[in-house]
């Protein structure tokens, strides 16, 4: 199992440092390791999520993921 930086795993993937940092925020990067300041990227995780953004056309699309519904006063009262 090796371990990357944020550099080293963007160029492992071939993105820019800002991209990879942009999509780690969003949530939809791949799996990362935080030690206090520090970010890691397992290579196993990198190519696991390169695995996942395969596809056979332009045309497919990636599965949409359901939003979480917030529980407000007035979700409540319905």
């Amino acid at each position: 199992m090796s371990r990357l930086t944020v550099k080293e795993a963007a160029d492992y993937v071939r993105l820019a440092m800002s991209t990879l940092n942009a999509l780690r925020t969003a949530g939809r990067g791949p799996r990362f390791i935080k030690l206090g300041r520090k970010v890691l990227y397992d290579t196993k995780d990198l190519d696991a999520w390169l695995d996942r953004n395969k596809r056979h056309s332009t045309n497919e699309t990636q599965p949409r993921r359901r939003r979480r519904r917030s529980r407000n006063a007035l979700d409540m009262i319905g």
